[in-house]
């Protein structure tokens, strides 16, 4: 356990940013499932407007911290092949 002020305080800092991280994760997750769903159901429309959503949702993550750039180019990129494909 923390002896010093300053891990305490680097421990409660950690924990509301862990909190924070596991819902905006969690969100980033929900709008890729709509997408994938909307792919999976054939309605090429909604599959557009989904992913246009998620491409601005996964570029505000990337811009908090919640994942690497590599990792945000990589899903955006993988999500616009199976919406292109639906052609």
């Amino acid at each position: 356990m923390a002896n010093t002020a300053q891990a305490k305080k680097r421990a409660r800092q950690a924990e509301k940013s862990r909190i924070r991280n596991t819902g905006q994760r969690s969100n980033l997750r929900t709008f890729v499932k709509r997408v994938i769903a909307a792919v999976n159901a054939g309605d090429k429309e909604k599959a557009q407007a989904a992913f246009k959503t998620v491409s601005s949702v996964i570029d505000s993550a990337t811009t908090k911290g919640l994942i690497h750039k590599n990792k945000a180019a990589r899903s955006k990129s993988r999500l616009n092949s199976k919406v292109r494909a639906m052609a």
